[in-house]
């Protein structure tokens, strides 16, 4: 089952979200040894880009092997909007997402992020501009809506593809449940039924069997993952067997996960440099421990350690090697 999006034609139909404080290069190189056929970088900020914030542009790098790749813009100023789609044009992406989806407080505060939903016509404007300004393909991620009173996906899903994004994310969720609650799938299938574009659906795709359900009840044209990719990036292993030949289940044994532990340790270090590298691969611990015995009080040793070479010790520890 392909998914194609703009001129990109991706073998399995899903890909890695945008995550902010997660899909930084090692956590994407980590994902894609496994599989996954595209990813984002983590939310960039279009303000702060514009500005020539070191730490945002930082998390624009890539590699050669960093590829398909695309780059999601938050923001609601149309010029400093305009300015970072001008200075993304040399950065070889593939897709220009626009986040109307984040439903953080720091950013829907601002006006921005899924705060967007509640002012449908103002995203189109946006959108519209985007297209407009960008040489790559522009697409959106949206909620089903900012609470239950005010669910609008379907009325805005519509007005961004009269903009003439090519391709739209939706999470089933609205911006006041956040994470919390369940997936509505009704929405997502009613967005996916009205639109021509493809529709990539988002939210609780945490197993090979909720992305089932999920394509199941959706008919969506692919799926984003996001948590179920956390400490798990056996999951694009998972999906590309499921796609390919209906097998479902693959679990690593502890070696398998400490080399993956080990591996990303030393890409993350490498990135961000001794001292931030461990720092940010601290909740990574957890995620990839989650399950295993004995991992609690090694969680509390591993955020206690400040050289990488300390922490390799407590995954020897953790993984029982």
């Amino acid at each position: 089952m392909m998914l194609v999006i703009g001129g990109l034609a991706l073998p399995v139909p899903c890909m890695v979200a945008p995550m902010a404080g997660v899909s930084d290069l090692p956590f994407r190189a980590i994902t894609r040894s496994f599989g996954a056929p595209f990813a984002f970088t983590e939310m960039i900020d279009a303000k702060a880009l514009s500005n020539g914030d070191k730490r945002t542009c930082r998390m624009l790098s890539s590699s050669q092997d960093d590829r398909p790749l695309g780059v999601q813009l938050v923001g609601n100023d149309e010029d400093y909007l305009w300015r970072a789609v001008d200075l993304l044009h040399e950065g070889g992406f593939d897709l220009l997402d626009f986040n109307a989806a984040c439903p953080t407080t720091k950013v829907t505060r601002k006006g921005m992020g899924a705060a967007l939903l509640r002012d449908p016509y103002n995203l189109k404007k946006i959108l519209r501009g985007l297209v407009r300004r960008s040489n790559i393909p522009v697409t959106v991620k949206i909620r089903a809506g900012w609470d239950t009173d005010s669910v609008n996906a379907k009325e805005v899903a519509l007005l961004a593809e009269d903009a003439g994004i090519g391709t739209l994310f939706i999470h089933g969720r609205t911006k006041m449940q956040g994470y919390s609650g369940t997936v509505d799938y009704r929405i997502i299938r009613e967005v996916k039924q009205a639109l021509k574009i493809p529709v990539i659906a988002s939210g609780d795709n945490l197993t090979i069997g909720s992305i089932k359900t999920m394509f199941d009840e959706t008919g969506c044209d692919g799926v984003a993952i996001a948590r179920g990719a956390l400490g798990n990036p056996w999951i694009f292993k998972e999906i590309i067997g499921f796609f390919r030949n209906d097998r479902i289940s693959y679990r690593p044994d502890a070696r398998e996960v400490a080399a993956v532990m080990k591996n990303h340790l030393d890409l993350v270090v490498a990135h961000h440099g001794e001292s931030r590298g461990v720092s940010s691969f601290r909740k990574f611990f957890i995620w990839y421990t989650r399950g295993l015995p004995g991992a609690k009080p090694l969680r509390d040793k591993a955020f206690r350690e400040k050289t990488s070479e300390a922490l390799l010790g407590v995954i020897e520890e953790v993984t029982g090697l």
